[in-house]
């Protein structure tokens, strides 16, 4: 489904959408993730106690515009317009209704997200100029048929440079090791709504953009980067499960899953086979479900207790069995059990990186 309108014809700049497999799947996500994360706000204290619901909820609907923009747009200018819209309504959301050390959070995540952003802009006017458009069919075309051939040496030919530019960008987003600091102190912060559209679908941005953007545009690079890439996230996935036994905050908890996740998810797109690639969007679908299933479990708690201090809580499951029985499927599919949602992608993840 392709629409496209002239926007800035003088700089080879359109408006230009279109939906393909991948970009089908993100946009179901958001779309399904959106309304449940509205419906969970309906009731929650930050907003009775705040006020400002009309702004919360404009800003909710900006950022999914936003975020299906990230998904359906196929020009380079315009995607990083959408990229960019994305972090002024994640960033009040935390900022205004976040919980204590919000404003701490709110501004860690912008600087983090947007000094990616600034290289990426660097590397994608430079494709734009030389390849005389910013659309990104063409430009893929272009690199396929050998009419558009950025130059490939060493680690700083002008291939990897781009590479980089856009991946550190993608990594930032994701996040991957090493640059994932960001990340749970903007779970924690986050409003319960918050916290289900950041992991539910924000992160998925930077995965999405390695797989629409890094591996077509800059094959060589991404092939002489992949194993480096992979490594870490093979550190990521390891990394994240280890800090998490160390956790006393529930949120903390699911944030650092979140990483060691999506660790998973960047190891099978540089596994650059067929099965991994298709393993990882498998994956960045049902991490969408999962972990934002075992958000909105925590802010149910948090609404009743005020507390996300695990030794806080206990005997739940007497209290209420419904939730224990739900919270133990959503748990069980975030580590990925055979016949839950979690299993089928990572394991196809791991027969590609095989």
């Amino acid at each position: 489904f392709a629409q496209r309108t002239e926007w800035l014809p003088s700089m080879g700049v359109s408006y230009y959408v279109g939906v393909d497999g991948l970009s089908l799947l993100l946009v179901l996500l958001t779309t399904v993730i959106m309304p449940i994360s509205i419906m969970a706000s309906f009731n929650a204290g930050v907003l009775a106690e705040r006020g400002r619901s009309k702004l919360y909820y404009g800003f909710m609907l900006l950022l999914e515009w936003a975020m299906l923009g990230v998904f359906v747009v196929q020009d380079l200018i315009v995607f990083y317009v959408f990229w960019e819209i994305t972090l002024i309504p994640m960033y009040f959301l935390i900022g205004i209704w976040g919980s204590e050390d919000r404003v701490y959070a709110a501004v860690k995540f912008f600087l983090y997200t947007m000094s990616g952003s600034v290289l990426m802009l660097l590397a994608l006017l430079y494709v734009g100029n030389a390849a005389g458009t910013f659309e990104v069919p063409a430009i893929v075309a272009m690199v396929q048929n050998g009419t558009l051939d950025f130059e490939m040496g060493g680690v700083f030919s002008v291939q990897s440079l781009l590479f980089l530019g856009f991946l550190i960008a993608f990594a930032i987003k994701v996040p991957l090791w090493p640059l994932h600091s960001w990340l749970p102190d903007a779970h924690v912060q986050a409003p319960t709504a918050g916290s289900v559209i950041l992991a539910g679908v924000l992160l998925k941005m930077g995965t999405y953009g390695m797989v629409r953007f890094c591996l077509p545009m800059f094959p060589d690079a991404a092939v002489a980067w992949a194993p480096y890439v992979a490594g870490l996230g093979v550190i990521g996935i390891i990394y994240g499960a280890w800090v998490c036994y160390a956790q006393t905050d529930i949120k903390k908890l699911v944030a650092y899953s979140s990483v060691s996740h999506l660790g998973f998810v960047v190891v099978g797109i540089f596994s650059l086979t067929p099965q991994g690639i298709q393993g990882a969007t498998l994956q960045m679908v049902s991490h969408g479900i999962s972990t934002g299933g075992l958000f909105l479990l925590v802010g149910m708690l948090y609404e009743r207790r005020h507390t996300k201090a695990m030794d806080a809580y206990g005997g739940i499951w007497k209290a209420m069995p419904l939730f224990g029985g739900i919270s133990l499927v959503i748990s069980l599919s975030s580590m990925g059990l055979p016949g839950l949602n979690g299993f089928v992608g990572e394991f196809t993840i791991l027969l590609g990186t095989l």
